[in-house]
């Protein structure tokens, strides 16, 4: 689940930590990388307790409506066709989600007002109403109605955020990639397997979990090396215009392009410059592509950059 887009993420905000404040070790800094990384996965996880925990809040207003002291026809006779959603009681009986949710302790029981004002947000949306009123009904058809929640009301949600903030800092920093994680999911949950099915794993393989930590300690290790390029190639640039960031993303660009000879020059660049349109200024893309190419021209001339001639996609 954890792909190397997001673990370079990570590791450039945990180094841009660790550079600000060189009060830890590099052991401890590195565990705090993985638990960050463990947050992550939790995060898929809590999120996917929604498809269980809306449900059931949405079968309690239709329980209460009916017990009223006057309940309208419609409240006594109501279109269930969202709690008795066929996708939503099978994932809520996966065994492998169901274990990890013990196992961790997850749950949103402290955070009714959430869950509430999600349903609210779902049952007024144009796409529940269509469902509702639809006369057909199928597995896939309410499959595809959880892949339309977390695409257009989880993602939007203020009160989501809020709660998400107060219970971890890594959370909301992750939610999108992780809810295309959990649309995934959705989509490749069958109704035939769906107890059993495994869900997306925390790695690929330990490959990924060996890259994390051997790029975050290069990163490190060699950063005096790395800055005295970067200082280098940026000679005519005054030290208080170059934001702090670019010197992070271009010191984990280079020990990325250093110490993995499998992984291209050309991807490694791409996946930082994207990094920095989010994490640094506006005009940081550029700075930082024209800096690295530069040091990477250098590199090649004086023969100290290798790369494997063969590579697989997969070390994207």
């Amino acid at each position: 689940m954890i792909n190397r887009i997001l673990l370079r993420i990570k590791i450039v905000q945990l180094l841009y930590a660790y550079m600000k404040n060189q009060s830890k070790s590099l052991d401890v800094a590195e565990k705090e990388l993985f638990y960050s990384l463990d947050q992550t996965y939790n995060l898929y996880h809590f999120l996917l307790l929604l498809i269980p925990d809306i449900t059931f809040y949405g079968k309690k207003r239709l329980d209460s409506a009916k017990n009223k002291l006057c309940p309208t026809p419609e409240e006594l006779n109501p279109n269930s066709k969202f709690v008795d959603n066929s996708f939503a009681a099978l994932f809520s009986e996966n065994e492998a989600f169901v274990k990890y949710i013990k196992e961790h302790k997850l749950s949103w029981v402290n955070y009714p007002t959430t869950i509430k004002n999600l349903y609210e947000t779902i049952v007024s949306s144009d796409f529940y109403i269509e469902y509702m009123n639809s006369s057909t009904s199928s597995f896939e058809e309410d499959r595809d109605l959880w892949r339309k929640i977390f695409k257009r009301c989880i993602l939007s949600n203020e009160e989501l955020l809020t709660s998400l903030e107060e219970q971890s800092i890594y959370w909301n920093d992750d939610l999108e990639i992780v809810v295309s994680f959990i649309l995934k999911t959705i989509k490749k949950f069958d109704f035939e397997d769906g107890r059993t099915k495994p869900l997306l794993p925390m790695f690929k393989d330990d490959e990924d979990r060996m890259f994390a930590s051997k790029l975050f300690r290069s990163a490190i290790l060699n950063g005096v090396e790395y800055k005295a390029l970067i200082d280098e190639h940026t000679k005519n640039w005054e030290i208080d215009r170059i934001a702090f960031m670019d010197v992070v993303i271009m010191q984990l660009a280079l020990a990325e392009i250093q110490n993995f000879p499998t992984i291209p020059v050309n991807v490694t660049l791409n996946e930082y410059i994207e990094i920095s349109k989010t994490y640094s200024t506006d005009r940081s893309s550029n700075f930082i592509n024209g800096v690295l190419d530069n040091i990477v021209t250098q590199l090649k001339n004086e023969n100290k950059l290798v790369k494997a001639k063969i590579f697989s996609l997969n070390q994207k």
